[in-house]
């Protein structure tokens, strides 16, 4: 792969047109102004992150959390692109200029297909069709969406979403450009190379979109033909991971500190631990000096120290091995290829998260409660769309945005359309139609 292929402002939709432009603005700003202003972006706001949403203790949502992985990616991308330009001083004046305006639009995106309730609504999407009543389904269905939905997977999702065409009624969803659409494909093949792990890139009804994508930009094929579709990540995936990497796993930290799951000394402890001891003492001067006396504005400080390093380091490991990335040969993530100190004191904090965080009575309280609302949602909607002919399937079905193409003759379009109904909601839409369809909560006109 090289980079001057990789990097294109060609757009999703409007591969044959000219649009004239009034402004400045790069085609990669205008993707990022089209997600900060679109209503899929906006949702965020009102989606679990990993802790309840707030009460009287303000922690991340999606949308916080994507605004602070975008800032990260913003700053990968920037350095990455500064020390390819001095190696290749050939590529000045080029769109790799733009990358970090790119990582940073697509850590935007990258959770944008997340259902409701966290990884919670994700298991419960997927176990409605392997536990729950849509095990029925299976001989209505063909093998490919069989896969697809039953390893229902947030990343494929926000692809399907910045690309389909819903309804018929847009020629290219978002309309992005095709770099930007590669760059959060976190899983770069099909649904039936998802494995054990359940991790894919692309629903079946977007693997030609995919394809035209890659193709495009000259990434790696890895599958031979008749195989499923499996391609080598595009370069820039890995700094999106990267930034998604740094952001969730130091910021739950700090967020189980405000919430009292973890002491300030257990806390302080995990960040200090990126350092070795004279820069320890340097940072803890620093907090003396600036009269950080608040526990939570230590944290603060010692949280951003370790955002800053962890960025520094990440962009050191991307360029030490640009070319086996460039090359489709790279394996494992970023974070696995930081010293022996950061790698060690990162395993510590996902150790703590696992153990302390992810299951926490607050954060269990949220996924039971979340499960059990969407695999209803899923059973009482998709009951009407196998049976539209039904009175009570009739009413549901109008509660249906007319986006989605839930009238359609062919059966799988009707239980896609029920899945993207489901999965685009808020939590607490899905709550308030839980509650509704249930008959234990009533419209107040």
């Amino acid at each position: 792969m090289n980079w001057q292929q990789l990097i294109s402002s060609k757009r999703f939709g409007q591969e044959n047109r000219h649009i004239e432009r009034h402004d400045d603005r790069s085609e990669f700003k205008r993707d990022y102004d089209r997600l900060i202003f679109s209503a899929p972006f906006r949702r965020l706001q009102n989606k679990t992150q990993v802790f309840p949403l707030p009460g009287s203790i303000f922690v991340h949502n999606r949308l916080t959390h994507s605004l602070e992985v975008a800032s990260v990616g913003m700053s990968l991308g920037n350095d990455v692109a500064k020390d390819i330009i001095r190696r290749n001083p050939e590529l000045a004046g080029t769109l790799i200029e733009e990358l970090g305006t790119i990582v940073s639009t697509a850590c935007l995106a990258h959770d944008m297909g997340n259902p409701p309730f966290g990884h919670s609504g994700e298991k419960a999407l997927q176990t409605f069709f392997t536990e729950g009543k849509g095990k029925e389904l299976k001989p209505l269905l063909n093998r490919d969406f069989w896969e697809d939905i039953t390893h229902f997977e947030g990343n494929a999702n926000a692809f399907r979403l910045l690309t389909h065409r819903f309804c018929g009624r847009r020629k290219g969803g978002f309309v992005m450009t095709y770099t930007m659409l590669a760059s959060i494909v976190k899983y770069p093949f099909s649904s039936l190379c998802a494995g054990n792990h359940g991790k894919f890139g692309f629903f079946h009804s977007e693997e030609g979109f995919f394809r035209r994508v890659a193709e495009e930009l000259g990434m790696k094929q890895l599958s031979d033909e008749g195989e499923p579709l499996k391609y080598a990540r595009h370069p820039l995936v890995y700094l999106v991971e990267a930034a998604d990497d740094i952001c969730y796993e130091i910021m739950d930290i700090e967020d189980a500190h405000k919430l009292k799951i973890l002491t300030f000394e257990e806390t302080k402890q995990l960040l200090l631990g990126f350092f070795d001891e004279d820069i320890q003492q340097s940072i803890q001067k620093r907090i003396i000096d600036e009269d950080l006396s608040d526990e939570n504005e230590q944290v603060v400080y010692m949280r951003a120290c370790v955002i800053g390093k962890l960025e520094n380091v990440c962009a050191e490991a991307f360029l030490k091995h640009e070319q086996e990335i460039l090359d489709g040969t790279f394996q494992g993530e970023l974070i696995d290829y930081v010293t022996d100190r950061e790698r060690e004191a990162y395993k510590r904090c996902t150790e703590i998260a696992f153990k302390k965080i992810y299951h926490s009575k607050p954060v269990i309280d949220i996924e039971l409660a979340g499960y059990r609302i969407i695999n209803t949602l899923m059973e009482q909607m998709t009951e009407a769309a196998v049976h539209p002919e039904r009175f009570y399937s009739k009413q549901l079905l109008c509660r249906v945005s007319s986006q989605y193409d839930i009238n359609s003759d062919n059966l799988e379009t009707r239980i896609m359309a029920v899945i993207d109904f489901v999965s685009g909601m808020t939590d607490v839409f899905a709550l308030d139609f839980y509650q509704k369809i249930n008959g234990t909560s009533l419209p107040i006109v």
